[in-house]
Order: C-alpha cells, then sequence, then structure tokens
C-alpha cells in the first residue's frame, strides 16, 4: 500500500527533489529512493530493517528523510563523535529546510565531552597539576565555561581533545554527584540531555546509546522510553560495542581516580580523619602494583594469569585495600555529598572485583587487557543474541542498522545471528560508481606466505613501483601497529635512495583530523596507517589513487573473546571460521577497500597483497564481496591503470581464480 509519507519520499528523491538546488551534486539515484522506501516501510510498520549500502549510495539522506517525515522521536546512533557533528551540524539542517519539517534537533554526547563545574571549581582550588600546560589549558576552560550555552568541550579549539587536563574538568559517571552536586542547576550535561528530551531527533553514538539501555535495566533511562524509532548508521560496529557494555569491566585506572578524588574530598570534609588519605595512599600503590605484574601490553585470558606468580597475591592485596577503603568511606560518607559519592564507587569496584575473582559462568569470558598505564579486568558474554533480541523486543519501536559493510556476498546471517536479529528484513544496495571503470584491484604474485620472517620487507618492495605510478597519493593500511613501523622505517630509507619527496605520514604522529588535513592539503603523501584509518575516512578526488592493504584483517587468534567464542562454535559441531571468523574478515576487508573511491569521479588501485586470496579456497569468497573491480596479477598492469593512455596491447590480466 503506497502512503502518503512513500510519495513524499519518492519525490524528494526525484528530479524534483527541493536538494536539487540546494546541492549541486545531487542526482536521483534509484538505490537511494529504494532504501529510503525500506526505511519508511519500517518506521510505518515498527519493524527492524538491516540494510547495506554501498558507498556512494546516499544512505544518511536515505534515511534522514523518512525519519523527519515519518513522526514521532527518532534517536540517531553513530559511531563516531565527527559523523555525529555532520548529522546535526550539516546534513539534519540541510533535509529539514529542504522538507520544511518543523522539527527539532538535539545532539547528545557522552558526559566525558561536556565541562562539569564542580570538577573544574574543585581541579582549580586542588591547585596540583602536573604541567605548566594543564594551567594554561585551565584557564582558557575556565573563561569558557562561563560564556558557553553547551559546555562542550569541542567548544575550546585551542585546548587538544587528547589535553590531559579534561580528565580532571569532566565528570564520569561514576565521580558524578547528580542531584546531590551543589552545581546541580547549571550542569551542561543535564542541559543537554534535557534539550534531547524535548528533541524530535537527537544525534548520538554507539557507546552512549547502549549506555542508556544499560541504565534502562536499573531503571534510570531517558532516551529510549520515549523514542518511536531507533536507526544506527556505522551498525557494523555494534556487536563489539554491546560486547563491551553487556559484559562488565574495572580498570587500575578507576580505582587511581577513586584514591584520587578521596584524597580531595578528605582535605576538605574529613581533615581529622587522617587514616582516609592513608588507605587512599594503599590502594593507589596496590593498583600500581598489579599493573607492573605485567612487562608487555596486550590482552589474555584470565586463566593464562597463572603464569604470572605474583598476580594472584598482587590482585588479593588490592581487594584488600578496597575493602579497607570502602570501611572507612562509609564511616565517612555523611559528611560531604562527596564522600558519600566516593563510597559508593568504591561499594560498586568491591563488586566487579569480587565478581571477576569469583565468575565461572559459561557463558562468559573472563580476561585482562593491559595498556601502558593501567590494567582492566574484563567479563565479556560469548553471545550478545540473546541480550540484544530481549532489548529490542521490549517495546514497539522501528529499528534501522545500516551501514556499507554488513553482508558477504549480500548474505546477512552471519550479523543477524552475532546481533539477534533473525527475524529483520535485509536489503542491500550496490554502490552506484562504475567500479569495473573506476578501479583495479591488483593482487601481486609471489609474496611469501604473510606469518612468513621478511614479509613486510616483501611487501614494501611489492609496493614501490605502485607508488612510484601513482605519484604518492596512496593508503598503506596494516593489520599490526608492529608492521606499520616497520614499514615506515623501510620508506623512509627507500625514499631517500631514489629521492622521492612525497610527505610520508605515520598514524601516531598527530590526530587522525590533523593527518587527513596533511594528506588533503599535500596532495601526493603517502600515509602509513592500522586499526584507525581502516573506517571513517573520507578523502575524495586525485589525493587518494591508491590503497594498499597488508595482510587480509583476520583477528588475531590469541585474542581471549575470540579464542572463547571460537571453541563455543565448535563445541557445538559447527564452523567457526567460516560461520565467525571469515565473515568478521570481509566485513573489514571491505571497509579498508571502501576508503578508495569516494566519488563518481575518483580512479584507483585497490593493492591487496596476501597471496591467501589466489592460494586459499575461501579467497574468491572474499574478492567476490569487494566491489565489482577489473582484476590484475600483473604489476604492469595495475602500473598501466594510472595512465589515462592505456595501450591496447598492454600486458592481458590474469584472472584471479
Amino acid at each position: 500500500m503506497v502512503t502518503a509519507m512513500s510519495n513524499e519520499v519518492a519525490r524528494f528523491f526525484s528530479e524534483l527533489s527541493p536538494l536539487a538546488s540546494e546541492v549541486t551534486s545531487f542526482r536521483p539515484r534509484a538505490q537511494q529512493r529504494e532504501m529510503a522506501l525500506a526505511v519508511a516501510d519500517a518506521i510505518k510498520n515498527n519493524s527492524i530493517l538491516v540494510a547495506e549500502a554501498g558507498t556512494g549510495t546516499g544512505k544518511t539522506f536515505a534515511y534522514l528523510v523518512p525519519a523527519l517525515l515519518g513522526g514521532g522521536k527518532v534517536i540517531i546512533s553513530t559511531g563516531t563523535k565527527n559523523l555525529q557533528d555532520q548529522l546535526f551540524q550539516k546534513d539534519l539542517p540541510m533535509v529539514r529546510d529542504a522538507l520544511k519539517a518543523p522539527v527539532s534537533i538535539a545532539l547528545l554526547k557522552g558526559r566525558a565531552n561536556y565541562v562539569c563545574h564542580y570538577h573544574l571549581e574543585r581541579t582549580a582550588n586542588d591547585g596540583r597539576f602536573a604541567s605548566r600546560e594543564d594551567i594554561k589549558h585551565l584557564g582558557k576552560i575556565k573563561k569558557y565555561a562561563k560564556v558557553s550555552n553547551t559546555g562542550d568541550k569541542s567548544g575550546v579549539a585551542d585546548v587538544p581533545e587528547n589535553a590531559p587536563i579534561w580528565m580532571q574538568v569532566t565528570s564520569t559517571r561514576e565521580n558524578c554527584l547528580g542531584q546531590e552536586c551543589p552545581n546541580h542547576k547549571e550542569c551542561f550535561v543535564l542541559h543537554a540531555r534535557s534539550e534531547a528530551m524535548k528533541a524530535d531527533i537527537v544525534v548520538v553514538n554507539h557507546h552512549l546509546f547502549f549506555a542508556d539501555v544499560m541504565l534502562r535495566d536499573e531503571g534510570v533511562a531517558e532516551l529510549l522510553p520515549a523514542c518511536n524509532t531507533v536507526i544506527f548508521d556505522e551498525a557494523h560496529q555494534l556487536p563489539e560495542t554491546a560486547s563491551l557494555f553487556f559484559g562488565e569491566n574495572l580498570s587500575t585506572s578507576q580505582l587511581l581516580d577513586l584514591a584520587q578524588d578521596t584524597r580531595i574530598e578528605a582535605l576538605t570534609s574529613a581533615k581529622d580523619f587522617a587514616l582516609l588519605p592513608k588507605a587512599c595512599d594503599e590502594l593507589d600503590k596496590a593498583a600500581r602494583d598489579l599493573r607492573l605484574v605485567f612487562k608487555k601490553e596486550g590482552r589474555m585470558p584470565a586463566i593464562a594469569t597463572e603464569a604470572f606468580k605474583d598476580f594472584a597475591p598482587q590482585l588479593k592485596n588490592l581487594s584488600e585495600k578496597l575493602k579497607q577503603l570502602n570501611q572507612m568511606l562509609e564511616s565517612q560518607a555523611a559528611r560531604s555529598e562527596g564522600l558519600e559519592n566516593c563510597w559508593q564507587r568504591a561499594q560498586s569496584f568491591s563488586l566487579l572485583l569480587k565478581n571477576w575473582q569469583d565468575d565461572k559462568a559459561d557463558d562468559k569470558v573472563r580476561w585482562l587487557e593491559v595498556y601502558h598505564h593501567s590494567l582492566q579486568l574484563n567479563s565479556t558474554p560469548l553471545s550478545i543474541a540473546d541480550i540484544f533480541e530481549k532489548q529490542i523486543g521490549s517495546t514497539a519501536r522501528a529499528w534501522v542498522f545500516t551501514s556499507a559493510t554488513l553482508a558477504v556476498k549480500q548474505d546477512f546471517s552471519h550479523y543477524q545471528s552475532e546481533m539477534g536479529l533473525l527475524k529483520a528484513v535485509t536489503a542491500c544496495w550496490d554502490s552506484p560508481f562504475d567500479y569495473e571503470k573506476q578501479a583495479l584491484l591488483y593482487v601481486p604474485g609471489s609474496l611469501p606466505e604473510p606469518n612468513s620472517e621478511g614479509y613486510t620487507e616483501a611487501v614494501i618492495q611489492a609496493a614501490l613501483p605502485m607508488l612510484d605510478a601513482s605519484r604518492g597519493r596512496a593508503f598503506l593500511l596494516f593489520t599490526s601497529l608492529r608492521a606499520m613501523q616497520r614499514a615506515h622505517e623501510i620508506l623512509i630509507d627507500e625514499f631517500e635512495q631514489r629521492g622521492w619527496n612525497y610527505p610520508l605520514l605515520l598514524q601516531g604522529e598527530g590526530s587522525r583530523n590533523e593527518l587527513l588535513t596533511r594528506f588533503r592539503e599535500h596532495g601526493n603523501a603517502v600515509l602509513l596507517g592500522s586499526q584507525s584509518f581502516w573506517e571513517g575516512v573520507d578523502v575524495r578526488g586525485e589525493a587518494l589513487s591508491l590503497v594498499i592493504i597488508d595482510k587480509l584483517p583476520f583477528a588475531p587468534p590469541d585474542d581471549p573473546v575470540l579464542a572463547a567464542r571460537i571453541a563455543q562454535i565448535t563445541k557445538q559441531g559447527r564452523n567457526a571460521f567460516m560461520e565467525y571468523q571469515l565473515p568478521r574478515t570481509i566485513i573489514t576487508l571491505k571497509q579498508g577497500a571502501g576508503r578508495l573511491i569516494r566519488d563518481e569521479t575518483d580512479r584507483g588501485v585497490l593493492m591487496i597483497c596476501d597471496p591467501r586470496l589466489i592460494t586459499k579456497q575461501y579467497g574468491k569468497r572474499i574478492w567476490q564481496s569487494l566491489p565489482p573491480m577489473k582484476r590484475t596479477r600483473i604489476e604492469a598492469e595495475a602500473v598501466a591503470f594510472f595512465n589515462a593512455d592505456q595501450t591496447p596491447d598492454a600486458p592481458k590480466s590474469k584472472p584471479l581464480t
């Protein structure tokens, strides 16, 4: 049945679209119109839609138009703050104006993005800073907090987003005093939430959405109860995010923050109780000592800690020091809101620590992650499908999951089973780009096996002729930081020997946004990146004409969560590789490959160096899931692709079989 909304949606994506006069690049696309109609149908019927929309489909407008026309409250959840800001500041206002839709919109970020008046004042009064830079930044933040309407830290442009001072002047869920806060009425977080509650369209991110889901289980959720439609953009990230929130974790950083906050509160509210600062110092030391048990960063299952003789006694010591602080805080909590908050946190952390030590449940995996300065204890569900299915089924509303990468050869079964979406309607729209003309997939011959010694060296040697032909203008994407660093060392020498002056950029030498800005401005740069650059990166035009991927992005087999999930699937008599590992790898590879062609005029080569794409049976399944590019294994043909005047007698490509 054709509805009034369907007619309006179809008109919006036709030649008569009000966007045609607003956006010079607007072109009616059948894929975009069909996706918009599918989203409209899901909203009308309160159903579940899982939709893959290839690069260039225009999926953002395809879900925004029916969202604005459908009525009711809509939550749009994204994977990154960058996309959040783009939706709120650019795309939503543009579509709203074009539709002349009388809807209100709001942007809601996690509380760590808003200045906290209480912690700002407390930090200023405390007067202890790690550096002069912190003092300078604090002055700017204080001035900003007095004049800002939102308190969003992105409004202080000259204080870096990763400046250490931000941790001292923002709040966390644990250290927020809530209604007991003396600055409660002027709280930026409460103001942002109030605006979100009143708005018709609210833009959040996945972490904030699932934090709200978990609060609903505690009876204090704010967004979901009033919501009619939920739209997840970048929905391929949800399995990992949901696993994080449906599990439990406790880090030594949280315990250090508790010790620090209690110490400060004791100075103002319990000066006569000398034992409290001493207990804080002992907890601080116990947390640091536990981290020092491990020399290397990385992940490991809980059982692997048996190889570290100091782990069990240090963990026991930490439990005792936390229990001791907990008891002291209980006796002092009534003296101030701050001490009460610290006591509540100490109780919560004690329970988390006890659960992690005692948990022997078959449906969870216990593991640790060692960071440079901290250690995190994690308990993660082996499957989130049942948990998420219950969340979705609790209230009648529409759910839309969309991304450029959700399916394997248009098959959504992996994603649906992982997320508990077996009853969802699925749809797939290919990219409107002409990949056959715009792109070439090149898999070089004679490269060694990826786990062999000298593999990264071989990859760079195979890449050099391509970098020469493309005149820089390349991304080199790696599956590990170690390989990325090694490749960077080799390229520095090679560029010097060859006299190449292409700017060489490396992940970590600045923020991702800074590096991308420099990459675009140079126009002929070579950027080396790992996980951060595989997705969410949009470089249009000639500045990016070559994407080189060193290996198929299989998750490390020693990852404790992956290993436990593989063991569970195998125990059930199923094929974990084909059902779980391979689909995840294909979806990640599609993200990396998607960096190449971002516009209908883009042109370039995707070079995947991993010989398993050819030598393994599953290789065909992988490259058949990529966009339909021409394919070759001959270097000369790949080099010739960069020359617009390709000669008819250029070497014939060997098909990938």
